[in-house]
């Protein structure tokens, strides 16, 4: 029995994308500054490797979010608030970092976003849960 994902399928194939943008920042960097492991004393590569693993920790959670959601039948509209608030929530936030390891407003954004996606998701979670 096939059970469709669409949804999920979309919004996991996006996320990959930026990953491998964010990856390929990384390895860019590695390869302009010649550093194979750690940032050495490069500042530009440490923010392009935390931006690369802040996705890398935030973005497989709020994906299996997704995807139980829509395997319990969540409305569309509702899957599409949780996926495009996850997508934007990573540019805005590794663009924020690139820029400055300081407090950013891309940064800020971005994580606002994608705590926003866990925490609604979770609630969604629950509550369909307890409609069961």
């Amino acid at each position: 029995m096939q059970i469709p994902v669409h949804l999920t399928a979309f919004y996991t194939a996006l996320s990959l994308l930026w990953l491998l943008v964010l990856a390929g920042r990384v390895m860019a960097l590695r390869w302009h500054h010649q550093v194979g492991i750690n940032a050495g004393e490069h500042n530009d590569l440490a923010r392009a490797i935390r931006a690369h693993a802040n996705a890398a920790e935030y973005v497989p959670g709020a994906l299996i979010l997704i995807l139980v959601l829509e395997l319990m039948a969540t409305p569309i509209w509702a899957l599409h608030v949780l996926g495009l608030a996850l997508v934007i929530g990573r540019v805005f936030h590794a663009v924020g970092l690139w820029r400055s390891s300081g407090v950013s407003i891309g940064r800020q954004v971005g994580m606002l976003l994608t705590l926003a996606v866990y925490a609604g998701g979770a609630l969604l979670l629950l509550a369909e849960a307890f409609i069961l």
